[in-house]
């Protein structure tokens, strides 16, 4: 059944600029029959989907403002989405498994670790390091690193590092191999020996025990991946890593909200782990998006699966030191996040996944996508008419639930390593006021994200993103 949420290729008309320009002087009869073979068939044509959806935003925010009942649908989505934000806050969070003992070990699955790697010479030896010396009976797993084409010293590290640990497999991936990481992670998957699959990226640094506290939520045989809290290694260098920081505590504190509601939890890249059977069922990575993380959560929901979240312990990584960075990698998460939507709609609809799951998407579709994106006309129209903009209470309503996230965040990860006194409440609510204010760049990506993928195709390439630690690879637009 997942095989078929599988994107098709794009076309090349697609993909060039001139077949778009011309697109403008085409019959309307065709234009209007090519549009709805896209629009309909669900699974292509993300372009003219996003220009459909930016274009019904302004359309009917407009027409709202209009009419005096406008006001008072707004105040009832308001008050719907204020409720669902009750929810989130209150939920009791799930318990987490006791951690693997001695004598559960013996029977314990085998776990494949995977990291894709491509010109990362800085980090990579590190990670490796760290992923072959888990606690952890070595027969019971192995690590595979697959080198995506480097021309660094990133194959001969590796090609080192696997006479020193017999668990360590190391793939070279030569032209003209295509994908980028999901291609690198597709290119191993069918000789992972492991039932457990767990993805790493080449600056994670892990605890020696993640494995025995991860296995444990396999327990639960609905459960078809697991996502390990995320936290910034580098999170004291400056403004833009102790952003980053905050908004991995709202993130990790939204999922457990989210799961314990009955809505999706969701992966996140770096420290995922995934059921072997679950992934084959949903077709592998998806090579054509540009985060698979976020693509394989859609197609594990809709296919009847539970994504955990485990708090404890974390996969450190190493956030971005310079806005123009950012601004690459969060534009990146953006239009992945919202090709999901574009890709998989019709199932999102028509699959019995669960009307809190499908209400848990509607919720946040709307928050971090629509609601941008409906501000510039609903700004515009109150200028025009000299009213307030309707939707300012729930962009407010947004950063509320922000700034508490980030603040109850905060809280249950130190509480697990220090007493929390006045002076470190007063330290966390610093934190959550310049978190909040760190997030609210999310606003303008979101805008920008719905606004670009309306009007400009394009085509995935690889880019340098610098950071101290060493060279990482992403996708760029």
């Amino acid at each position: 059944m997942a095989e078929n949420y599988w994107r098709n290729q794009e076309t090349e008309s697609d993909f060039d600029p001139i077949n778009s320009l011309l697109y403008e002087w085409s019959d309307p009869e065709e234009e209007e029959e090519e549009f709805r073979s896209e629009f309909f068939e669900g699974l292509s044509g993300r372009r003219r989907k996003a220009a459909f959806v930016l274009m019904s935003v302004w359309v009917i925010t407009i027409f709202i403002h209009l009419f005096s009942w406008g006001y008072w649908l707004v105040v009832g989505v308001t008050g719907l989405v204020g409720m669902q934000f009750l929810r989130y806050l209150f939920a009791k969070p799930e318990v987490m498994p006791q951690l693997l003992s001695d004598d559960e070990i013996a029977t314990a699955p085998k776990i494949s670790l995977l990291v894709a790697a491509k010109n990362e010479e800085l980090v990579i030896g590190n990670s490796i390091e760290m992923l072959c010396n888990l606690d952890y009976p070595a027969e019971k797993y192995e690590v595979w690193a697959i080198d995506d084409r480097s021309t660094d010293n990133t194959p001969s590290i590796l090609d080192r590092l696997a006479t020193k640990y017999p668990q360590l497999k190391v793939v070279h991936r030569r032209d003209p191999a295509t994908g980028g990481k999901s291609g690198a992670l597709n290119q191993v998957l069918p000789y992972m020996q492991g039932e457990i699959i767990g993805v790493f990226d080449a600056d994670a640094k892990v605890t020696k025990d993640l494995l025995r506290w991860v296995v444990p939520m396999f327990d639960n045989e609905s459960t078809g991946a697991v996502q390990v809290r995320k936290d910034i290694a580098n999170a004291s260098e400056n403004f833009w890593t102790k952003g980053q920081a905050a908004e991995m505590a709202v993130d990790s504190f939204m999922q457990q909200q989210r799961i314990a509601v009955g809505g999706i939890g969701e992966l996140r890249g770096n420290g995922q782990f995934v059921r072997l059977s679950a992934l084959k069922r949903c077709g592998g990575w998806n090579e054509e998006t540009i985060t698979d993380d976020l693509d394989l959560t859609i197609r594990l929901h809709l296919d009847g699966w539970k994504i955990d979240f485990l708090m404890l312990p974390a996969v450190e990584e190493e956030g971005v030191t310079k806005a123009t960075s950012l601004w690459h990698q969060r534009n990146r998460w953006a239009e992945g996040g919202y090709q999901r939507y574009l890709d998989y709609w019709r199932y999102i609809i028509s699959q019995p996944m669960g009307l809190g799951k499908r209400f848990d998407l509607l919720c946040w579709l709307w928050l971090q996508y629509i609601l941008p994106a409906a501000n510039i006309p609903d700004l515009v129209m109150a200028i025009a008419r000299h009213r307030l903009p309707l939707f300012g209470a729930m962009t407010s309503l947004l950063f509320s639930l922000g700034f508490i996230g980030i603040f109850k965040g905060l809280v249950r990860i130190r509480s697990h390593s220090e007493r929390l006194g006045f002076l470190t409440m007063l330290d966390i609510t610093w934190q959550s006021l310049r978190g909040i204010v760190y997030m609210a760049h999310w606003q303008i990506v979101m805008l920008s994200i719905t606004a670009r993928m309306s009007v400009r195709p394009k085509k995935l390439k690889w880019v340098k993103t610098i950071h101290q630690g060493g060279d990482r690879e992403s996708f760029e637009f």
